[in-house]
């Protein structure tokens, strides 16, 4: 008599390679029946965005696919997880209820309640960590707490020595058999048709495990020895773009972590040379766990200021601001070029968000809460974590934060980081023909280059839509006021 199943419940762990809580049911002995639920009502506003949904459309086919392989069927259904879960769990008879854990403050006040349902209910549940490093619980200072500082965090982290070693597949394992409908996921999680804005997004991206392995190979091969320098360069392939791949738990931290320290360890003698930069890459991997540490302590950090001073901050209500910057029409190219190409790829440039974002909160003073809303939409790589925290970073109210008064002057940075325009000229074409030297600065370009280029400010191209100097002066005002205000209370 074949025995009852374990139910695999996948979330943001879509692959078989180490996957703790698949290699847990694989050894039990038990066939495994993997399960994913479509469930983000509890998330409020936080509901899966467009370029989210589209990423795991094609990321569940490609775990599909490789389940397949193995003689395994994904079972793909949508609803309430609890309703769910006890529909599949009276159909099947499964015995154990095995995931990997999630950290946003929804899912882990639902998985708790779950945990203690199934439990009470005899089954035999269990959860891991499939997604970090380290789990945010676990890295303290000396004074016992989690670091609100990175740096702090980052040594801490590195004082509980290596993450453990990523393991390899499972050993072949014997998979329930599924009566009835599978689940279709063209039905259940349908892409976009009219219109199909997603064109962009398919010509970029590869989602799914191997499409993770082979960007993972390219860069070590490619780009990490220069990554600390030129990370900064929008133009430059000089980044991992790993960020959606691990968000969607297509390949895990340690995996990343590892082949990293291994491709220094067969440089040899020339390890030397690129041993900064593999360092730093690896310290922007544990600034994703750095923002899961914010978050699980401070569970309203998407909406709520950890500086509480800036509850007052005195934000500015521009609905045509905002809706300039989303479509990349603020008349400063750099700040232009980044918004479109998020539109256009799902991504953005980590350079140019920070250009972005302190355009927003610190040039046109809308609420970092109105970028992060967008970004959750637009970005394939939205992690609740990670969006929050970083743009708190920015705006100057959130943990080890850029100071307020850091404010980017986005022709500048366009000159610093994109000298040669070749970024700006690839996602703002209409400006593509003026000189570098005003490239970035399009309305000091003398009337006869416009004409030339086939420019007209503010018909073919807008005139910026604030002042910096200005809108710097402006946004150092309110801090001060701000600041003041704190004193005096």
């Amino acid at each position: 008599m074949s025995l009852p199943p374990i139910l695999v419940w996948f979330r943001q762990d879509l692959r078989l390679t180490d996957n703790p809580a698949l290699a847990e049911a694989s050894a039990s002995g038990h066939p495994i029946l993997p399960l994913y639920i479509l469930d983000d009502e509890d998330a409020g506003a936080w509901k899966m965005g467009g370029a989210s949904r589209w990423w795991l459309h094609h990321s569940l086919k490609s775990l599909a696919k490789d389940l397949a392989q193995q003689g395994g069927n994904l079972l793909v259904r949508s609803g309430a997880a609890e309703t769910v879960l006890a529909e599949v769990i009276s159909e099947t008879g499964a015995v154990g209820l095995y995931w990997n854990r999630r950290y946003e403050p929804w899912a882990t006040d639902r998985d708790a309640r779950l945990k203690t349902r199934w439990k009470d209910a005899g089954l035999d549940v269990r959860s891991f960590n499939g997604a970090l490093l380290r789990e945010p619980w676990t890295v303290v200072g000396k004074n016992g707490s989690t670091p609100k500082v990175y740096t702090p965090y980052w040594r801490a982290l590195n004082a509980l020595g290596e993450p453990a070693d990523p393991a390899g597949q499972p050993a072949p394992a014997h998979y329930a058999a599924i009566t009835g409908e599978h689940g279709d996921i063209d039905t259940i999680l349908p892409l976009p048709s009219a219109p199909d804005w997603a064109g962009g997004l398919r010509d970029t991206w590869n989602p799914g495990e191997a499409g993770a392995h082979d960007r993972l190979a390219v860069f070590l091969d490619s780009a990490m020895g220069s990554y600390k320098d030129a990370r900064n360069f929008p133009a430059t392939p000089g980044v991992s773009r790993l960020s959606p791949h691990l968000h969607h738990g297509e390949i895990s931290p340690n995996r990343i972590w590892h082949a990293t320290r291994t491709k220094l360890a067969s440089l040899g003698a020339a390890a030397a040379g690129v041993e900064g930069s593999a360092e730093h890459f690896l310290k922007e991997l544990v600034w994703r766990e750095f923002s899961h540490a914010l978050l699980h302590n401070n569970p309203s950090l998407p909406e709520t200021p950890l500086r509480s001073e800036f509850e007052a901050f005195p934000w500015i209500d521009d609905d045509d601001g905002l809706r300039a910057w989303q479509r990349g029409q603020t008349g400063y190219p750099i700040v232009d070029a980044g918004m479109r190409e998020l539109w256009h790829t799902g991504y953005m440039h980590n350079r140019v968000r920070m250009i972005a974002a302190s355009f927003l909160i610190k040039d046109l003073m809308i609420h970092w809460r109105h970028g992060e809303a967008w970004f959750w939409d637009t970005l394939v790589d939205a992690d609740l974590a990670s969006n929050a925290a970083s743009w708190q970073w920015v705006a100057g109210c959130g943990a080890d934060a850029a100071p307020f008064f850091r404010i980017f002057n986005p022709v500048l940075q366009g000159e610093k980081f994109d000298p040669n325009g070749e970024y700006v000229r690839r996602w703002v074409p209409e400006i593509a023909r003026l000189p570098d030297r005003v490239l970035h600065k399009p309305w000091d370009a003398p009337a006869l280059v416009l004409r030339e280029a086939g420019i007209t400010l503010g018909e073919t191209y807008p005139v910026p839509i604030v002042d910096h100097a200005m809108a710097r002066d402006r946004a150092l005002s309110a801090f001060k006021s701000l600041k003041s205000d704190a004193a005096a209370a």
